[in-house]
């Protein structure tokens, strides 16, 4: 039962339930407390969008543990509002709060596909495989308006460059065509995020990402076509979902996911003030149990900065989970085969025509 009396009010439709102060903006005046005597009055907070001419699309990306090379996300902030997301932090960068700006001011690099065209002309590019949604969701909401991320996919398909996807929402599924033509030349994987089947818990955790069966939906009708499609189960939150692991993995395999993955939560930054105020509103009668799990997982911290650690941490629990992850895995035949990537059909087109030798 959520407890919405107070400071404990719940807003629903939103995961961060209010605004941090951004660590980089000394001077910034937000309110942090609902019960201060300051009389604020607050309107309806409606989605905002960012349109930004940005310099660079695609980033290398350094940390060892992460599983890919490059990224490249069309928009910064995210409309899907899931509380645990470690994307939120990157947000001040942009001048904003890691909390409900995060979730409401989106920002919308329009230019997104002339930066990859420009990208793959670049004579210094060694084709690798480029993920989209490296950050945050590149099929929210605004993707049916602005179609950044299909574009993408075309020049993507254009250039012969092998890309990876990774979303929340079924419109995916709009792109069909496009990940068809991909994977006719080995081109394109694409991952599901599911991290539960309950519904329920998902309008709390994730309230505006698409339904755990849309998302089960998607896996299915992707491997009907024959693309390589698997699942990420995370972030695993022990006390919250990390019993549904077995019924998440089995629903995945019988809907046709090849692969799966999954992490375990850390809450660094922002992210960690965030997540408590939201935990101990969603969920006041287990909040504390919840807390010190996932303090468990991380050596008595709930966050974490150790390569490797911080995406599976240790301890017993973690240990648990990885154990049970493995075991269904096999059960279920998960990660049985090798993600094949193709690299050497990349052809290098400058002004729309491709080299004559």
């Amino acid at each position: 039962m959520i407890n919405q009396e107070g400071n404990d009010r719940f807003e629903k439709g939103r995961g961060a339930q209010f605004n941090p102060k951004n660590r980089f903006l000394k001077g910034e005046y937000i309110q942090e407390h609902v019960e201060a005597i300051d009389d604020w009055e607050q309107a309806e907070r409606k989605t905002e969008y960012i349109y930004d001419d940005s310099k660079t699309l695609v980033n290398k990306v350094t940390s060892p543990d992460v599983g890919m090379m490059y990224s490249a996300n069309p928009y910064q902030g995210c409309e899907h509002g899931c509380i645990y997301c470690y994307a939120r932090n990157s947000h001040e960068y942009w001048g904003y709060s890691a909390g409900l700006d995060f979730e409401s001011r989106i920002i919308v690099k329009k230019n997104a596909p002339a930066l990859l065209k420009k990208f793959f002309e670049n004579k210094s590019w060694e084709p690798a495989v480029i993920s989209l949604s490296g950050n945050t969701d590149c099929y929210q909401p605004i993707e049916r308006k602005m179609r950044i991320t299909r574009k993408l996919l075309e020049i993507c398909l254009e250039f012969r460059n092998p890309v990876g996807l990774l979303s929340k929402n079924a419109l995916v599924l709009r792109d069909l065509d496009i990940l068809q033509e991909l994977n006719k030349h080995r081109l394109v994987r694409v991952f599901s995020s599911i991290t539960s089947l309950d519904e329920d818990l998902r309008r709390l955790m994730e309230p505006r990402t698409a339904s755990y069966r849309s998302r089960l939906k998607v896996v299915e009708t992707l491997s009907k076509h024959g693309i390589p499609t698997g699942i990420m189960n995370a972030p695993i939150i022990p006390g919250l979902n990390d019993t549904h692991m077995h019924d998440v993995l089995k629903a995945s395999s019988e809907a046709g996911a090849k692969w799966a993955g999954y992490t375990v939560v850390r809450l660094n930054g922002a992210i960690e003030d965030i997540f408590h105020d939201w935990l101990f509103k969603a969920f006041p009668e287990r909040a504390d149990k919840v807390w010190s799990l996932i303090s468990d997982c991380h050596r008595g911290h709930v966050n974490d900065t150790r390569w490797g650690n911080r995406i599976v941490g240790d301890g017993k629990f973690a240990e648990l989970i990885k154990d049970q992850f493995h075991l269904y895995c096999r059960k279920f035949h998960l990660n049985e085969e090798v993600m094949d990537w193709n690299t050497k059909d990349f052809r290098r087109i400058k002004n729309g025509q491709l080299p004559l030798f």
